[in-house]
């Protein structure tokens, strides 16, 4: 089956290290959601954030980490069960992985980490060289009480083999990622990449899922405000205005390819607004 994974690397045609790990943690990503099927896991939840914009439509950008929720709440969800039976197909695929449950059960958001050596063991591997005792580490993230709201979809996939997956659908997945936008403590660039993504693909966020993400979490938590464009498009062009945009567009770089990388210097406030008012228009249509 190692095979099977160098086969899939070489069709990605990287060009630097940093490429390739990304690549490599894309593939295994790819391995874990066919384990998280097979798991029967999509039975209570579903794909979402970053890497399913990246492995389910193709979004420029790699993601380091998976995140899940659970289609209804369960303050008594734990990974554990899961992450035997990921382990267990991970193996079948010539993968020895380390799966740590963080068993954070007083927290909504709960993490399992992934490590693993034994694959870029088995691979000739840039990133590798002179890293000895390097791994390859994915972070696994389910909300256990999300906000409700959301829409879901279900997609088929055809590597490692045919599979099925659960994810919200495009725009509460907008609607989650505007909530990060506006109460994320701290600045990462690949929010504002994604919201760049999806204006592109004409996309406007489910508003009863962000004005319910807002009310249970963030500046905003509790306050039953009534969310309506107008409001969003003066909240965002609002934190806009303080973003640091040369930290943001660095946060980004290394997940995208070099032939992108250019275009970060557009990154500005007014670069920004820009995106804002063709928000503004999608609303309108």
């Amino acid at each position: 089956m190692i095979d099977l994974i160098q086969k899939r690397l070489v069709e990605y045609k990287v060009s630097t290290p940093i490429e390739e790990e990304n690549a490599l943690k894309e593939i295994v990503q790819e391995i874990m959601l066919f384990a998280l099927w097979r798991a029967e896991f999509f039975e209570v939840a579903a794909f979402q954030g970053g890497a399913s914009l990246r492995i389910l439509h193709g979004i420029n950008r790699f993601s380091e980490d998976i995140g899940f929720i659970l289609r209804n709440p369960d303050s008594k969800f734990i990974w554990q069960p899961y992450l035997e039976k990921l382990v267990e197909t991970c193996r079948e695929f010539g993968i020895e992985p380390e799966a740590l449950d963080k068993k954070h059960m007083d927290k909504n958001v709960r993490t399992a980490l992934i490590k693993d050596d034994s694959i870029a063991n088995q691979l000739n591997l840039s990133f590798m060289n002179n890293q000895k005792g390097k791994k390859l580490t994915i972070k696994l993230e389910i909300d256990c009480n999300p906000p409700p709201g959301s829409d879901f979809e279900y997609t088929y996939l055809d590597f490692p083999v045919d599979f099925e997956v659960c994810h919200q659908d495009v725009s509460s997945n907008f609607a989650l990622k505007t909530h990060a936008l506006l109460c994320r403590p701290y600045l990462k660039g690949r929010d504002w990449y994604d919201f760049n993504w999806y204006i592109a693909q004409g996309v406007t966020p489910n508003l009863e899922l962000l004005q319910n993400a807002l009310n249970q979490f963030g500046p905003w938590e509790g306050k039953k405000v009534e969310i309506n464009r107008e409001w969003l498009v003066a909240a965002l062009g609002e934190k806009m205005s303080s973003i640091n945009w040369k930290d943001a567009g660095e946060d980004v770089a290394r997940f995208l390819k070099p032939v992108e990388q250019k275009s970060l210097e557009l990154w500005s406030e007014k670069f920004y607004m820009g995106k804002l008012k063709k928000l503004e228009e999608l609303f309108k249509k």
